[in-house]
C-alpha cells in the first residue's frame, strides 16, 4: 500500500506554503547575495560607479599570486587549533568532569562556562583589549605581582604574541558551546554500558576512550563543523582588538576582504575572496560530515 504523507483532503502544498517566508528570507538575504558576489568576482569595480568592467578571472589569478592573502589564510588555518581544536578538547574534558559524578551547583557552572558563547564578540573583543593592556591590564598586573614581569608585554602590540593572544580569546568564546554539546550527548548514552565496563575493571580513561567519545560522535562533528567555520570567517574579534595588526601579522581573510571592499574600494577583488573563503568552508564543511557519517554506518 503506498504511504501518504499528509492528512486526507489535505493539500500537498500547504507544507510548502508554510515555509514559503522563511525560504523567501533566505533566497533574498542569502542566496541572491552569495550569487552575487560570485558575478563581482569576475569585475574590476570600486562598489560605488554603475560601470564595471569585465576582467574574467583575473581577480583569482591575482588572489593566488597575492601574498597577502595567502599569509591572511594562513592565519585562518592557525584560528582553527584555537577556535575549534582546543576548544573541542577543553569541552571533553570539562564534560566529562561535570557528567560521571554529581556536583553541587552543577547549573550554575554549566551557565558560567556557557556565558562567552552568548556574549556579543564586540564586548568580548573591548574586554580582552583591556585584559591585555600592556599598562594597566589585569594579565599583566598578576604576572608582575608573581615575579614575573619580564614576561608582562603589549600582547596585541607584539608581533609574536598577537596572533596566539586573539586566538586564546576564541578559545575562550567557544570551549563554552562545545561543553553544553556534549553534556547533551552524554545523557543518551546509556549508564548501563559505564556500569558493565566498571564490572569489567576498565577505568575512566578507558570508559573515555571507549564509550564516552564513539557516543560523542555526532556532537563533534556538529562542534568540529560549527568552529572551523568560526575560525575560517572571523573578523569581528580581529576588527575589535588588533584590525589586522601590528602590521599583518593577525590579518585574516574576513578582515582582508572589507579592507579591500570599504577602504580600498576593490569590491571585484573582495569579492574573490570571498567566493574562494565559501569554497573553502562548504569543502571542508561535506568532508566533515562525508567522515562522519562513514563512521556511523
Amino acid at each position: 500500500m503506498k504511504r501518504q504523507n499528509h492528512y486526507p483532503g489535505e493539500s500537498p502544498w500547504k507544507g510548502w506554503l508554510y515555509l514559503l517566508p522563511a525560504f523567501s528570507i533566505y533566497l533574498v538575504f542569502t542566496f541572491l547575495p552569495i550569487l552575487e558576489t560570485i558575478r563581482n568576482s569576475f569585475y574590476d569595480w570600486d562598489g560605488i560607479s554603475l560601470n564595471r568592467q569585465w576582467i574574467g578571472f583575473e581577480n583569482y589569478v591575482h588572489l593566488f599570486q597575492d601574498q597577502q592573502f595567502l599569509n591572511a589564510l594562513l592565519h585562518n588555518l592557525v584560528f582553527i587549533i584555537f577556535y575549534s581544536l582546543i576548544p573541542i578538547f577543553l569541552g571533553l574534558f570539562l564534560a566529562s568532569l561535570l557528567s560521571r559524578e554529581p556536583i553541587r551547583g552543577f547549573n550554575f557552572f554549566r551557565t558560567v562556562l556557557f556565558l562567552p558563547q552568548v556574549l556579543s564578540m564586540v564586548v568580548v573583543g573591548v574586554i580582552w583589549r583591556w585584559v591585555f593592556n600592556p599598562s594597566f591590564g589585569p594579565l599583566n598586573m598578576l604576572l608582575r605581582s608573581i615575579g614575573l614581569g619580564t614576561a608582562a608585554r603589549a600582547w596585541l602590540g607584539d608581533f609574536t604574541w598577537a596572533l596566539p593572544a586573539v586566538g586564546s580569546i576564541g578559545s575562550w568564546v567557544q570551549y563554552g558551546f562545545c561543553l553544553i554539546l556534549f553534556l547533551s550527548g552524554m545523557q543518551h548514552i546509556p549508564e548501563e554500558y559505564y556500569e558493565a565496563s566498571s564490572l569489567d575493571g576498565a577505568g575512566a580513561i578507558s570508559q573515555f576512550w571507549h564509550i564516552t567519545l564513539p557516543g560523542l560522535r555526532s556532537e563533534i562533528s556538529v562542534a568540529l563543523i560549527s568552529t572551523f567555520v568560526a575560525a575560517l570567517r572571523v573578523f569581528d574579534l580581529v576588527f575589535t582588538t588588533t584590525r589586522g595588526g601590528p602590521g599583518d601579522s593577525t590579518m585574516v581573510t574576513g578582515f582582508l576582504i572589507y579592507r579591500s571592499a570599504f577602504l580600498q574600494h576593490q569590491m571585484g577583488y573582495a569579492s574573490a575572496i570571498a567566493t574562494v573563503l565559501m569554497i573553502i568552508i562548504l569543502s571542508a564543511s561535506v568532508i566533515i560530515r562525508h567522515y562522519q557519517r562513514s563512521g556511523e554506518e
